[in-house]
C-alpha cells in the first residue's frame, strides 16, 4: 500500500513537472505546436521506472491537462465531431501514447538505450497523430486544403523533430547519469573523461537543434498565406536570409567545436 502511494505521489510530481516544462516554450510555431525543453521526459521516466500501466495513466492525465491549457484551439471549430477529433488526435491520444515509452525497459539491458528507444517510439506515434489531425481536421484552417497531407507532414516535423532530438539527448544524458531502476534513483559512477565527453556531445546536438529550429521559425511563416492558409513558395523571397545564414553558421560552428572536443576527450581517455 505504501509503495503504491509513493508511486502515485512520484507520478503526480513528474506530471506536474512535465506540465511546467510544456508551458516554458523555447519556440512557439506560428500555426500551432511548440518546442520545449524536454517536457515529455518526466513521462518517459515514469513509464521506464514503473511500467506502461503507470506510464499510460500518467500520460493520459498529462494529455487532459494539455487539452485544458489549449482550450482556445477548439474555438476554430463549430461541429461536435471536429471538436472531438481535435481533442482526441491533438491532445488525449497524442500525449497518452507517451506512456508506451517504457516498452523497452525489460528487453534492452542498458538503461540509457532503453530510454532512447522508448522516447523515439512515442515521438513517432505522437507525430503521426498530429499529422493525421493536420491533414483532416485542420485542413482549410491552419493547414492548406491543397496537398494537406504533405503540408501537415512538413509542418508538424518542424517542431516534432527538434522536440524529439531534445528528448533523446536529455533521456540519454539522464539515463547514463542516474539509475532509475532503483526505488530512489541514484547517481551512476562514471569516469570524469566519459562524463565530460557525454556533456559535450549532448550540447553539440542541442546547438544543432536550436540552429535548425530558429532557422525554421524564421522561414516557415513566409510560406503560408495568413488569410487563406495557402502554401506560397514565392514567400521565400521575403525571408531574412542573412539572419537565417548567421543562425545556421553559428549553430554549426558551435556544434562542430563541441563534437571535436568530445572526440579529443575520448582519445585522451
Amino acid at each position: 500500500m505504501q509503495s503504491k502511494i509513493r508511486k502515485m505521489a512520484e507520478c503526480s510530481m513528474l506530471v506536474a513537472l512535465a506540465t511546467v516544462l510544456s508551458v516554458l516554450k523555447l519556440v512557439e510555431m506560428p500555426y500551432g505546436g511548440s518546442i520545449t525543453f524536454a517536457s515529455m521526459l518526466p513521462i518517459v521516466i515514469i513509464a521506464y521506472r514503473h511500467g506502461n500501466g503507470w506510464g499510460l495513466t500518467s500520460a493520459l492525465l498529462y494529455g487532459v491537462i494539455q487539452q485544458l491549457l489549449g482550450l482556445n484551439s477548439l474555438s476554430y471549430f463549430t461541429t461536435w465531431y471536429s471538436i472531438l477529433a481535435v481533442i482526441l488526435l491533438d491532445y488525449v491520444l497524442a500525449f497518452t501514447v507517451l506512456g508506451f515509452s517504457g516498452a523497452f525497459r525489460k528487453s534492452v539491458a542498458t538503461q540509457s538505450h532503453a530510454m532512447i528507444l522508448g522516447s523515439l517510439l512515442v515521438c513517432v506515434l505522437r507525430y503521426v497523430l498530429h499529422t493525421v489531425a493536420g491533414c483532416t481536421v485542420w485542413a482549410g484552417l491552419s493547414i492548406p486544403t491543397e496537398a494537406a497531407l504533405i503540408y501537415s507532414i512538413g509542418y508538424n516535423a518542424t517542431y516534432m523533430l527538434p522536440e524529439t532530438i531534445i528528448l533523446l539527448i536529455t533521456a540519454a544524458y539522464l539515463g547514463s547519469m542516474l539509475d532509475f531502476r532503483r526505488n530512489i534513483p541514484t547517481r551512476v559512477h562514471m569516469a570524469q573523461g566519459k562524463r565530460s565527453s557525454l556533456v559535450c556531445r549532448a550540447l553539440s546536438g542541442l546547438f544543432a537543434v536550436v540552429g535548425v529550429t530558429v532557422a525554421t521559425v524564421l522561414i516557415f511563416p513566409y510560406m503560408q498565406d495568413g488569410k487563406t492558409g495557402d502554401f506560397i513558395l514565392h514567400g521565400l523571397f521575403a525571408v531574412n536570409w542573412v539572419a537565417v545564414l548567421i543562425t545556421l553558421a553559428a549553430a554549426a560552428i558551435s556544434s562542430l567545436a563541441l563534437w571535436l572536443a568530445a572526440r579529443k576527450i575520448d582519445r585522451a581517455g
